[in-house]
C-alpha cells in the first residue's frame, strides 16, 4: 500500500469528478452557431411568408447543404470554444441525439406559434414565429442543449 489515507483518497476522487464535470460544461455548440440557427429560423419564416413552394423548397435545400457541412464539424458537441477540445468519450454518443431531438422540437414549437398566430389573426404568422423561435434559438440554445443533454444522459 502506497499509505494513502481514506480522507486523503476520498479527496483526490472529489478532485477527479470536479475536473470531469468542468471539462463535461465545455460540451456544446460555439454561440455563433446558436444565433446563425436563429437567423435561419427568421429568414425561413419570411420565405414561408412569400408562399412560394419553390423559393422554400429551394431555401430549404440550401440550408440543409449548409447546416449540414456545418453541422458534421459541431454536432459532436467537442468543440464548444477553441480553449478545450472535449474527447468523444467525456462527449458521449447521445449528444448529436440530443442537438436533433432539440431542433425537431424548436420545429414543433415553429409550427404550432405559426397556428396560434394565424388564429390569431396576425398578419404575417410565419414570421412571427420564426422571430420568437430565433430569438429563443439565439438566446437560449446553449441551456437548451444543456436541458436535452440532461434529459438524453449524453
Amino acid at each position: 500500500m502506497s499509505g494513502t489515507t481514506p480522507e486523503e483518497a476520498s479527496a483526490a476522487l472529489a478532485a477527479v469528478r470536479h475536473a470531469q464535470s468542468t471539462v463535461a460544461g465545455e460540451i456544446g455548440l460555439p454561440r455563433g452557431y446558436w444565433w446563425g440557427l436563429g437567423l435561419a429560423w427568421v429568414g425561413f419564416g419570411a420565405i414561408a411568408e412569400l408562399g412560394n413552394p419553390w423559393v422554400t423548397t429551394v431555401a430549404t435545400a440550401g440550408f440543409g447543404m449548409v447546416h449540414s457541412v456545418i453541422a458534421s464539424r459541431m454536432l459532436d458537441g467537442r468543440r464548444r470554444s477553441e480553449q478545450v477540445r472535449v474527447s468523444a468519450a467525456t462527449a458521449g454518443r447521445r449528444t448529436p441525439i440530443a442537438v436533433v431531438s432539440m431542433l425537431v422540437a424548436l420545429v414543433a414549437l415553429t409550427l404550432a406559434a405559426a397556428l396560434a398566430f394565424d388564429a390569431d389573426g396576425a398578419g404575417h404568422p410565419s414570421l412571427a414565429a420564426g422571430v420568437l423561435v430565433g430569438a429563443i434559438t439565439g438566446f437560449g440554445g446553449p441551456e437548451l442543449l444543456r436541458g436535452a443533454r440532461r434529459l438524453f444522459r449524453a
